[in-house]
Formats: C-alpha cells, structure tokens, sequence
C-alpha cells in the first residue's frame, strides 16, 4: 500500500479507565463517512503508550470493524521489541493496512538500536511499515542518514516527518533532501498540523494528522486543496486555523487539546484521557471552547 493524502489519528476515549468503545467506534464511523485516505489508530493522538496488549488489540480490530474501506493503520510501539512483535501480531490478526513503529525510549536510544528495531518489524510483519519520527514524544531524534538506512529495508513504506520549516522555499529544500535518500516508494509524511499545508506543498505526499482524527473535514479542505492544485486556499485555511494551532503548541501539547475539542463536541466523556494525564482545566477548556465556536468548527457536524 502506499500511504498518500489524509492520515487521520483518532482519539482513544476513555471512560471510568476503560476504553469507551462507543466513543471510538463513532468516532471511526465519522473518518470513513468522511473519507479520510487512512485511520491510524493507536497513534500518539490515541494513547497506545497507556494501554495494556488486550486493550491495544481490541482497539485495533474495533477500528478496522469500523472503518468501512479505509485502510487502518495501527500503532504498534513500544519499548521492548518483544511487545513491540507482540503488537505487530495483533494489528495483523485484526486485518490491519499498514504499522505505524515509533521508537520508544527510557534509556536512550543509538541509531543502531533504532535500525535494529526497524529491521526486527520488518521481518516479522506481512503489511507496510510507517516509521514514526516524533522527537517531541519519543525523546528520539531521526538523521537524513538513518531514514536513508531504515528506507532501505524491505516493507518500510513512508517516514512521518516531524513538520517542515514554515518558509515555502525552506520548506521545499528540506522535503527534497529528505527524498533524494528515500526510494521512490517511501512516501513522506508531514505532521504537526501547523505546518501540514507548507509540507503538503513542498512535496510531502501524505499528512499524519491530528485534527484530521476529530474533525476531518477541516484537514481535508486543506489536503484536498493542495491535491487540486490550490496552494493558496491551503495556506488560506491553514492561516484561518492559526488560533487551535496555537492552543496545540502551548505545553500541554496537541493530545490534551484535541480530547478538550472532542469533550467540547460531545465526541467524547470528560476526563477521556488516561490517568496520570489530567486534561486540562477549565479556564483552558473555556479558551478551547471559544476557538472551536469562533472558527465554526462544529458547523455541519
């Protein structure tokens, strides 16, 4: 499979520390109605880290139950490549489209021992790889030289990259070094959602999105206007959405403001985020409650 277009990460709602099932699937069900490119369930987005092997698999068989014709992909990280092969077992069993593998760190992590992960999945799965760089959650930073390396391994099919400079011409330079070490068939990902209409433009083939995974028609007018040859609508609507990317980049980080969206709406039971996590407060649920009204987020839903 090749990874291309809208990657949507869905929220792993918890109710009374159990997955809210309900929740989920909903929340599944309105990506395919949608018709996001992908799911990637179990992303840093849906708190794989938190969850249990059962939780995990049972998650990962609800989403491909629930998600229509949209590939899944799952998330399999974690921080022994035992559970790591444990999980890539369980995505695969569940009818999983492809692995999202992020290197997961306590003891810090060398270059070889991530190759070494990457070679390990790779020859213990059967679907296509995404590698996950994410220095901001994995305390783990990714070189040039070690995508060139991961790339080269039989069944990698993208490389989600941690954003892009924000000047067009910048950003460009750097999504074109980045493919000039990568085989044609590795697709490059953008995240962090401020920057994905800059590196959709400059030639990243596919957004690894987390306000895709709430509310998709937001990321798809983006993804859907570069596709169609409009930069300048992309950017247009990227600029619009700049006061939630600016709630995604205060400290909390993106997770606790997106479950504050999905609470908002109605998507999700308060609290929905696993303990020791707490959420945010009020006074910042209020503020995340003025951006959603004042962008009209919850319009059509």
């Amino acid at each position: 499979m090749r990874f291309t277009g809208l990657s949507a990460f869905p929220l792993t709602p918890l109710a009374d520390d159990r997955i809210d099932e309900d929740a989920f699937t909903a929340g599944v069900r309105r990506l395919a109605a949608a018709g996001v490119d992908s799911i990637t369930a179990l992303g840093s987005t849906g708190s794989y880290a938190y969850l249990d092997r059962e939780e995990r698999a049972r998650a990962a068989r609800l989403a491909v139950e629930n998600a229509g014709d949209v590939p899944v992909v799952v998330g399999v990280g974690a921080l022994r490549t035992s559970h790591v092969l444990a999980h890539v077992e369980d995505a695969q069993r569940a009818g999983a489209s492809g692995l999202l593998v992020a290197p997961l760190t306590y003891q810090a992590l060398t270059d070889d021992d991530v190759y070494g992960l990457f070679d390990d999945v790779t020859r213990n799965s059967s679907v296509p790889v995404i590698v996950y760089d994410n220095p901001r959650t994995t305390h783990f930073t990714f070189t040039t030289e070690l995508y060139a390396r991961i790339a080269g391994l039989p069944g990698i099919a993208s490389i989600k990259i941690p954003g892009v400079p924000t000047g067009p011409v910048e950003a460009r330079a750097h999504v074109e070094r980045i493919r000039a070490v990568l085989p044609e068939h590795v697709t490059i990902g953008v995240s962090g959602d401020a920057f994905a209409a800059e590196g959709l433009i400059a030639g990243c083939e596919a957004w690894y999105s987390v306000v895709g995974g709430t509310l998709p028609e937001v990321a798809l007018r983006v993804t859907r206007a570069v596709r169609d040859g409009d930069p300048e609508a992309a950017r247009a609507e990227s600029e619009r959405l700049a006061p939630l990317w600016g709630l995604f980049a205060e400290p909390g980080g993106s997770q606790r403001v997106i479950a504050a969206v999905a609470e908002h709406l109605g998507f999700a039971r308060r609290s929905s985020l696993p303990r020791p996590i707490l959420g945010l407060d009020d006074a910042q649920r209020s503020r995340v409650a003025r951006v959603v009204d004042d962008l009209g987020l919850a319009e059509g839903l």
